[in-house]
């Protein structure tokens, strides 16, 4: 036989050869590894994640002010200074013209007590009546009525230091040294110690599954987030107009720092159902689903994801107890595919 029908013979059997094997290994079934655990029912927390800051309760601040027109002459503390109770914050002066409204007061008081005195005289000299004895009378407890309240007001000083009536921190200082204020201006805003409340807003469809008392974990947002147990305590019944939101205060017992950014998680129930790990989840277009193994076969089970917190899930669905759930390698499967199962590591189990 000629060499090239030789090698024209020889090249047909490699090809067909080759086809012949790559046949085999279509036809042949492919299994993957999995890990599987026995599925069972549990329970998780049902939470709604809302977002904040820090900001003074509505009873846990104040705002100091003199109710008289004046000067401040000196500033003793700066915003975000923690303070003592009795600790000076600011020295004020009354101006002039409550200085005579105070001198004109303390004149009048005087005056009618002179004139209380005189009419009694008379009236033991049988020159005065006793009508005229009660106008004396009410004149000197009117005199009185307007010095008290002067001096309520004003603290009887011309001079006035006004100080902290309570442990706190200083939130605002709205006035410079030096400037001349009106009766009644605010002069300084504090916080109570322990009066801050993390306020977040709550998407008004979520509104009804909020109660007053419900606990609460506040996650700080800073570089070093740390977390607090709380309890919400005040759920507005309005939008609030800037963010369109719901607000909500949570208490905490640890003490915060006013202005500071939470991400809150508010317990409002438990979910009931399948507990499965959330790596065991998947999604495609027809929805959620899990693989069982049946006789060494991945069965896809669709069901309906309930709820999940940060590391399992809770789904419904016609999951069979008798067949493992896989909950590794879920990724690589297809429906009817063979596995190879691998218990799955305790720590794995949610």
């Amino acid at each position: 036989m000629k060499p090239i029908k030789l090698i024209c013979l020889a090249t047909g059997w490699l090809v067909f050869a080759a086809a012949f094997a790559a046949e085999e290994v279509k036809t042949e079934p492919s299994s993957v590894l999995v890990q599987t655990r026995p599925p069972q029912r549990g329970e998780i927390a049902d939470t709604l994640t809302a977002y904040g800051s820090a900001v003074p309760a509505i009873n846990g601040g104040m705002t100091l002010s003199v109710p008289a027109e004046g000067r401040v002459m000196r500033i003793a503390v700066t915003p975000g200074e923690a303070v003592h109770a009795g600790q000076t914050l600011l020295e004020f002066h009354l101006s002039a013209a409550a200085t005579s409204t105070h001198a004109q007061a303390v004149s009048a008081f005087t005056l009618a007590r002179e004139q209380q005195a005189h009419t009694a005289r008379l009236l033991a000299e049988q020159l005065a009546t006793r009508d005229q004895n009660t106008q004396a009378d009410k004149a000197v407890s009117d005199a009185q009525a307007a010095l008290d309240a002067l001096e309520h007001e004003t603290g009887g000083k011309l001079q006035q230091t006004l100080t902290s009536p309570f442990d706190g921190v200083v939130g605002t200082v709205p006035v410079a040294q030096g400037d001349r204020v009106a009766a009644g201006a605010p002069l300084v805003t504090l916080t109570r110690s322990g009066g801050l409340v993390v306020t977040v807003g709550i998407e008004p469809s979520q509104r009804q599954r909020l109660r007053v008392g419900q606990s609460v974990q506040v996650e700080s947002l800073g570089d070093d987030p740390s977390v607090h147990a709380g309890t919400i305590v005040r759920i507005d019944h309005a939008l609030n107009p800037k963010t369109r939101l719901i607000d909500a205060d949570v208490a905490v017992a640890d003490e915060l720092l006013q202005g500071e950014a939470f991400r809150a998680r508010i317990n409002v129930g438990r979910l009931n159902g399948w507990l499965v790990p959330r790596d065991a989840m998947l999604d495609d277009e027809d929805g959620a689903y899990v693989f069982q193994v049946a006789k060494g076969k991945a069965i896809r089970v669709n069901v309906k994801r309930i709820g999940s917190d940060a590391q399992a899930a809770v789904i419904d669905g016609p999951l069979d107890a008798q067949h493992a759930l896989v909950v590794q390698g879920n990724y690589q499967l297809e429906n009817g595919m063979s596995v190879r199962e691998q218990p799955a590591p305790v720590g794995k189990e949610p």
